[in-house]
């Protein structure tokens, strides 16, 4: 049985940022992810990344601007890319909305790899896919042991390391462990967030969704098969508080922020990409055929993450593997309703009903029936750590009578930065959104960790934040950001045979360890900036 420094269960970007921190720190790890690809909600989940509007030029860690780069670099290496477009330092290969780097998920997997495959041939890297964890073994405050099942074969390993990460979509070592977490909704009075429900929730936790890809062929047709559940999803009224206004197959929904009911358009002979995210075409577009040399793409290539795909009928915390299957198949099959919909009954600008010339791009995925590997999840259980994030401290409208009403809390053990706002999707407590200001804020020190355990380290959106404010703490750069700083930090404490509460404990001993990381390229602060 082989021992390693550090080892990441779960191998999103969060874990992945994690490895390459400690294997670049000459560290021994082990890395293992539940799908066939690394990368989570940038490749599995077939995301792209939802980021804030200074990206380019600050408010990450430099490795995540260098695969940002790479990314474009890939494009321009090995797509033939029309000359002005490859010669923009910054060209979006979709011309989505969300990003300035909206692009196909096979893409940075190949980044990802690519980074990793060196450590692996060096034999400092075991990377194990598909495990998932089933028992964490714990003795006193310490993990010794996780024990990971694979996913076809049923073949468990056990798996001893000095220091350990959890980096799962849903932060399964502390359940495991019986370590305490938390999930859902706080109550308003714990921590006093204005936005908080009176009363704790914890089954209050934000929708799954099944994405999935298209293009369009004017020429032929490409409906799927009618899916087995259609009725249901057809019909489906969401019930939400407050209400969603219309069925969920639709081109109506609530507006995240105002939530009025609004159209949103749907065109893919003529988007309408001045409209933002009204416009579900451009949204999250990942392929603009214009970018490109003249017919390699027969047509743009779109994401399908809207909030018609929102599963929000049972919360996967806390269900057992067999039920978890179950609810996912139900989410599969929404979000081919909501394929088959658009491809059959659909309103269209001209009158008609349904584009049959959707194709569903599978082969970009390579998921269950055609849809995204993995589901994109949102919300997972939270360590119980020293510092706990809540509304109060990043909140626009929460911190307009606090010293500093035009920044957020300044934590003074901070090991990253991020920015996003307060965006909560509809909820399996039938909740529409929560979308408020959130101004750019710091990760602290203290909510990678807590006092029930001295070797385990949130590496992903399962750090001490609270239901509110995971809304902001959950997209790309931030994961990546968290993961990061716990790769680091492991390393960190195994060098200087410190416990990560004994490094945070005495201010001379967080500057250190800040100083170490602003030297591998981590922003510990913002500058000033007007608020999102």
């Amino acid at each position: 049985m082989t021992h390693y420094d550090i080892a990441i269960i779960g191998g999103g970007l969060g874990g992945v940022a994690a490895a390459l921190a400690a294997l670049r720190q000459g560290r021994r790890v082990f890395l293992s992810e539940q799908y066939d690809w690394i990368g989570g909600q940038l490749t599995s989940q077939a995301v792209p990344p939802d980021e804030h509007p200074w990206i380019e030029r600050f408010g990450c860690t430099a490795s995540y601007r260098k695969l940002r780069q790479d990314v474009r670099q890939f494009y321009r290496d090995h797509y033939p890319l029309r000359p002005e477009v490859a010669a923009l330092p910054e060209f979006n290969p979709g011309n989505g909305f969300v990003s300035t780097l909206c692009h196909e998920p096979r893409v940075s997997l190949a980044v990802l790899e690519r980074y990793l495959l060196p450590y692996m041939g060096s034999g400092r890297l075991t990377l194990a896919k598909p495990y998932r964890p089933v028992e964490v073994e714990l003795t006193g405050k310490r993990i010794r042991s996780v024990r990971l099942q694979h996913l076809q074969t049923q073949q468990e390993i056990e798996v001893l390391a000095d220091y350990f990460i959890d980096a799962t979509e849903l932060g399964d070592l502390p359940a495991l462990a019986g370590l305490p977490f938390r999930t859902g909704a706080e109550s308003r009075r714990e921590f006093q967030e204005p936005s908080a429900p009176e009363v704790a929730d914890p089954n209050d936790v934000q929708s799954i969704s099944w994405c999935f890809i298209v293009d369009y062929d004017p020429h032929n047709s490409h409906v799927i098969d009618k899916p087995e559940q259609w009725e249901r999803w057809r019909d489906y009224d969401p019930k939400l508080t407050p209400p969603w206004g219309s069925k969920m197959l639709s081109w109506s929904a609530t507006h995240p922020i105002t939530l009025d009911p609004v159209v949103r358009t749907f065109d893919p002979i003529n988007p309408k990409p001045e409209r933002g995210p009204m416009d579900l075409w451009t949204f999250r577009r990942i392929a603009d055929k214009t970018n490109f040399t003249p017919g390699f793409y027969e047509s743009d290539v779109v994401l399908v993450n809207w909030p018609q795909i929102d599963y929000l009928e049972e919360n996967l915390i806390g269900a057992d593997w067999a039920e978890q299957q179950r609810m996912l198949k139900d989410a599969r099959q929404q979000s081919l309703c909501m394929l088959y919909w658009m491809q059959t009954e659909a309103p269209r600008p001209d009158g008609g009903k349904g584009w049959s010339g959707l194709r569903l791009r599978g082969d970009l995925t390579d998921g269950v029936d055609g849809l995204a590997m993995a589901p994109y999840i949102r919300e997972a259980r939270r360590i119980v750590g020293f510092e706990t994030v809540t509304e109060n401290h990043v909140g626009e409208d929460a911190r307009k009578n606090s010293d500093a009403p035009h920044r957020s809390h300044r934590f003074a053990d901070s090991v990253g930065v991020g920015a996003y706002r307060i965006d909560l999707h509809p909820s399996t407590a039938h909740k529409n959104y929560l979308d408020v200001g959130a101004l750019p804020f710091q990760i602290p020190l203290g909510s990678l960790f807590g006092p029930a355990c001295e070797n385990l380290l949130a590496g992903c959106k399962n750090i001490s934040t609270t239901h509110i404010t995971n809304g902001c703490y959950r997209l790309h750069p931030v994961e990546w950001n968290i993961g990061e700083a716990a790769g680091l930090l492991a390393h960190h404490c195994l060098e200087q045979q410190l416990l990560p509460r004994e490094v945070r404990e005495k201010d001379d001993r967080v500057g250190q360890f800040q100083k170490f990381l602003i030297h591998c390229g981590v922003e510990i602060d913002w500058p000033e900036l007007t608020p999102l």
